[in-house]
């Protein structure tokens, strides 16, 4: 298992390392054989208005998932403690869901519900960039299903997941709504039509699906 430690405003001195190996190994040492890289990033705020100030971060690759947990302190080895905890509970989370699926596999029914999107997402606004890019991550996109870019939006604790749509081959986001559900945006091609199979035209620059789903 390959364990890689970044740090931002902070030096990682080899105290730090060798808690980062000795909690962070212990998190994932039951699951190991569906681990195969640890990405550790710890940081200290610097802006004086964020609060708590130290984070850890941890991301792990699991056989083609992406697993991530997050957890800030005011105290950077508390940080590593929480979440070691934490990324450990995703893990067996993870794997019970794949347990799942090879003794429960059945094919499931959803209704997804297309609404209209404005014409003009952002009025009379400027668009604007921020002044400078302060972190950028590559990851690899296998093409995967709805389902599954659903299981990794769970796992990985953001509010949206971007992945390439195993059916059309473009790149989708699906993403967690505000008053309950998930959404996916999609690309519109030059036609006014979706790649997908449903038949269904999009009137604008994007196509915005929405459903309601059970599992948060």
């Amino acid at each position: 298992m390959k364990l890689v430690i970044h740090g931002k405003n902070i030096e990682i001195t080899e105290a730090i390392r060798d808690y980062v190996h000795q909690k962070i190994e212990k998190a994932v040492s039951h699951f190991q054989n569906i681990t195969n890289e640890v990405d550790v990033h710890l940081s200290v705020a610097r802006n004086p208005r964020i609060n708590p100030k130290q984070a850890a971060e941890v991301t792990i690759f699991a056989n083609g998932s992406v697993i991530r947990a997050e957890e800030s302190s005011e105290n950077l080895y508390a940080s590593i403690d929480l979440v070691a905890d934490k990324i450990a509970r995703q893990l067996r989370k993870y794997k019970e869901r794949r347990q799942d699926k090879k003794t429960h596999a059945q094919p499931t029914n959803e209704v997804v519900v297309t609404e209209q999107v404005v014409p003009d997402l952002i009025g009379d606004r400027t668009p604007e960039l921020p002044s400078e890019v302060v972190r950028t991550k590559y990851f690899s996109m296998p093409p995967m299903t709805l389902a599954e870019a659903l299981e990794q939006l769970q796992l990985v604790g953001h509010d949206f997941y971007m992945f390439r749509n195993a059916e059309t081959g473009e790149i989708n986001v699906i993403y967690e709504r505000n008053h309950g559900g998930y959404g996916v945006i999609q690309p519109r091609n030059n036609n006014g039509h979706t790649n997908g199979k449903n038949g269904k035209v999009a009137h604008n620059n994007i196509i915005i699906q929405e459903k309601s789903h059970s599992t948060k």
